[in-house]
C-alpha cells in the first residue's frame, strides 16, 4: 500500500480488504460499540498513557507498551491507520506512540469516524478477532522530549514549543495545576483552531495551518516541541507538525508535570 500520512475515508475503504493494514480506533469505547470502521481493533485512550500522577499523560513502560502491542496483533510489516472520534488528538497520540517504538509506516484517517459515518463507508459493530502477536520493541527517545530537554531549549532561539492548550489555560487564569501559565517563549495554537467543524472534524488545509504557524513565528527549518496537559491534544500538533515537514519531538510530562514542579520557569500574561 501506498497511502501518505493523511488519507481520506474513500482511500481507507478502498484497501479494507488489504492483509498488511491493521486499522486502530481510538475512540471512546461506546462509540466503537455502535460503529467502527470494519476490522478495526479498539485501543483505550487511557492505555496509551502511564496514569501516574501528577503527569498521568507519560509514556506508558516497555512492559506496557508491549503487552499492548501485542493484544491488537501489531506485526513491523503492517500499514497501521490510526483515527478517533474527536478531530485527531488520541489518533495522534498512538501515531507519536508508533515514532516511540520506530514503527513508521502509517496514517491518519482525517475526520475519523465522524467523517467515515456522515460520508457514509460502511460501518460494523463486530469485534474481530485478532491473533496475539510477540512484538519486540524499543524505545526510540529523539520523539520524546523530557523536561530537562524543554528546560534546555529556552534559549535556542531554533526551538519553538508549541503549547495546544487553550488561551486561558496559556494565560494561567484556567488552573489546572499547582502553577498556572505557560512555559517561557512557549506560542499557543489551541488544537481546536487546527480543524475544521464545518468539514466532519478534518484538518484544516495544511497551507492554512502553515500560515498560522508562521504568524505565530514558526518557520520552516525550526524543531518544534509540543506539549498540552497530558499530551493528549497535542498529539494533533505533533501529527500536523509532521504533516508539515517539521523535526518535531513531544513534551509528554506537559503542564501536568511542568505545572506541578516547585521550580520550572513559568510565564504569564502579567510577567511575560
Amino acid at each position: 500500500m501506498n497511502l501518505d500520512l493523511i488519507i481520506e475515508p474513500s482511500q481507507l475503504e478502498a484497501c479494507l480488504d488489504q492483509p498488511e493494514l491493521l486499522i486502530v480506533d481510538l475512540s471512546q469505547p461506546q462509540t466503537y460499540a455502535q460503529a467502527h470502521v470494519p476490522g478495526a481493533v479498539h485501543i483505550t485512550p487511557s492505555e496509551l498513557m502511564c496514569g501516574i500522577p501528577p503527569a498521568t499523560g507519560k509514556l506508558p513502560t516497555l512492559e506496557q507498551l508491549t503487552s499492548l502491542f501485542a493484544r491488537i496483533g501489531y506485526r513491523p510489516g503492517q500499514h497501521i491507520v490510526a483515527y478517533d472520534d474527536e478531530g485527531g488528538g488520541w489518533a495522534g497520540r498512538f501515531i507519536w506512540t508508533l515514532d516511540v517504538i520506530g514503527h513508521t509506516n502509517y496514517s491518519y484517517l482525517n475526520g475519523g469516524i465522524h467523517a467515515w459515518l456522515k460520508e457514509g463507508h460502511p460501518v460494523s459493530k463486530e469485534v474481530p478477532q485478532i491473533s496475539p502477536s510477540e512484538p519486540v520493541l524499543t524505545i526510540h527517545t529523539e520523539v520524546i522530549a523530557p523536561m530537562a530537554e524543554v528546560l534546555n531549549s529556552l534559549d535556542n532561539d531554533n526551538v519553538k514549543i508549541w503549547d495546544a492548550r487553550s488561551a486561558q489555560e496559556y494565560a494561567g487564569t484556567k488552573l489546572t495545576a499547582q502553577r498556572n501559565g505557560h512555559i517561557p517563549g512557549a506560542v499557543n495554537l489551541d488544537w481546536l483552531h487546527t480543524m475544521d467543524k464545518s468539514n466532519n472534524l478534518r484538518l484544516l488545509p495544511l497551507e492554512e495551518l502553515q500560515n498560522k504557524l508562521n504568524t505565530l513565528g514558526i518557520k520552516a527549518g525550526n524543531k518544534i516541541i509540543t506539549h498540552c496537559q497530558s499530551h493528549h491534544r497535542s498529539g494533533l500538533t505533533y501529527l500536523i507538525a509532521k504533516a508539515l515537514g517539521y523535526d518535531v519531538s513531544a513534551y509528554d510530562g506537559s503542564w501536568s508535570e511542568w505545572g506541578n514542579h516547585p521550580d520550572t520557569p513559568i510565564e504569564t500574561f502579567s510577567n511575560a
